[in-house]
């Protein structure tokens, strides 16, 4: 810190723990640093480079795995969360690369724009999305990355490129998603699309009876087509949401009546959650349990009916629950059926206790070359093992027998998980 910049120390904290928001990787950097201006960040990085250090660049830490861990430097971007500009005649936002999503959404609706997909959460910043090529479901549509128009980086050696394209496309293609191995990003540019409300519809159907042996017409039934499988049954719930014109209808909307909103907290915040939390802490001890558990929640919860209308960021994300243990790989989606039927196979066989749920999502195809679904239509499949009040579960055999069964059929990891 003596021979540092002055403004650079400003900027840095030593003695600083990291940890995931899992809770399942943790690390103390030799050096935090926490820019606030793109200047601030080639400095970092020269700074680095002088001292031959290396750089790990992070947001949120909502990834699951340790990608953000580094005991040398640590770089957070939550400061880089300006927006540059808004287009909406071309519907374009440029941000810095360390905007939250959840900032971004806010700012776009502002604007009557919105993203065309989004995953799960929108924790992450923009920055992080695409570093890992992170998704939402819907069979027509790409990952996050392949909204991308344009970005700005600071390379290795403090250098501020820009690419596209058609400016250094081979860099852009790298850098849609670049797992931090190719700097810092700094500023984004993406194709966004006038605002828009979703209709989502849940239902439950049985997994190995009706949605297997009609996959094609399951993933093309709705614009986003989700599928949650229940192991140790054969039980399922099919999400799907559409693009409409009809008003808004959600237990988390102004207009929702008392009993909307105290149903909606009963099933999914007092039962769905914490509930659910306790019991999954009861079945650490007696593991045979968890089957029991799964067709009990699944009957009491997750057989209601299910219809909401809601702007499209409020649809698409939904509450991940507690920490967890999470898995996802990416394979041909037309695999998907008998990848699936194996992974039952191989939880009945050797007798796992695992939990819900085996979530499926679809992909387009793109052409961005460390992508997932580089060059195929793809079905991501996720395993999950939940932590309740973080105490630790068994996992790590049933990570492998699916690991396993995934390089069989060609799998690639979703590069944060």
């Amino acid at each position: 810190l003596i021979s540092m910049d002055p403004e650079l120390q400003a900027i840095s904290v030593d003695n600083y723990e990291f940890q995931n928001w899992a809770k399942t990787f943790r690390c103390r950097p030799e050096l935090l640093f926490e820019p606030k201006t793109e200047s601030q960040v080639i400095k970092i990085v020269q700074h680095a480079k002088k001292n031959n250090k290396r750089i790990r660049v992070f947001g949120s830490g909502h990834s699951p795995s340790d990608l953000a861990c580094s005991k040398e430097y640590m770089v957070n971007i939550d400061h880089l969360n300006n927006v540059l500009s808004v287009d909406r005649e071309n519907c374009v936002v440029s941000v810095q690369g360390g905007m939250s999503l959840h900032k971004l959404h806010v700012i776009l609706n502002e604007n009557q724009l919105a993203m065309s997909n989004l995953g799960s959460i929108s924790d992450q910043t923009v920055a992080g999305v695409i570093a890992t090529a992170s998704h939402g479901t819907g069979a027509h549509f790409g990952c996050l990355s392949t909204f991308i128009v344009d970005m700005t980086l600071v390379t290795a050696s403090g250098e501020l490129v820009r690419c596209s394209a058609t400016e250094q496309p081979d860099l852009f293609k790298a850098a849609q998603c670049h797992m931090g191995a190719l700097g810092v990003v700094t500023r984004v540019t993406l194709q966004v699309e006038p605002a828009f409300r979703l209709e989502a519809v849940q239902r439950p159907y049985k997994f190995f009876q009706d949605v297997l042996p009609n996959w094609d017409q399951v993933i093309h039934s709705s614009e986003h087509t989700r599928v949650w499988w229940y192991p140790h049954t054969d039980d399922c719930v099919v999400w799907r949401a559409n693009r409409t014109d009809r008003p808004v209808s959600s237990p988390a909307a102004p207009s929702a009546s008392l009993g909307q909103r105290l149903g909606a907290w009963w099933y999914d915040r007092f039962l769905g959650f914490h509930f659910y939390q306790s019991l999954l802490n009861l079945t650490r001890y007696k593991p045979s349990t968890i089957p029991s558990l799964t067709r009990f929640m699944f009957s009491t919860v997750h057989t209601r009916p299910f219809d909401i209308v809601d702007d499209s960021y409020k649809v698409f994300n939904f509450d991940c629950l507690f920490p967890q243990y999470v898995n996802e790989w990416a394979i041909d989606w037309k695999d998907a059926p008998a990848f699936l039927r194996d992974l039952n196979d191989f939880i009945n066989t050797q007798d796992l206790k695992v939990h819900f749920p085996v979530e499926i999502r679809f992909v387009d195809e793109d052409d961005v070359w460390l992508s997932p679904a580089y060059g195929r239509k793809t079905c991501y499949i996720g395993v999950i093992m939940y932590r309740p009040y973080g105490k630790p579960v068994p996992y790590k055999k049933y990570w492998k027998g699916y690991e396993d069964l995934m390089r069989k059929y060609g799998g690639r990891p979703h590069w944060a998980k």
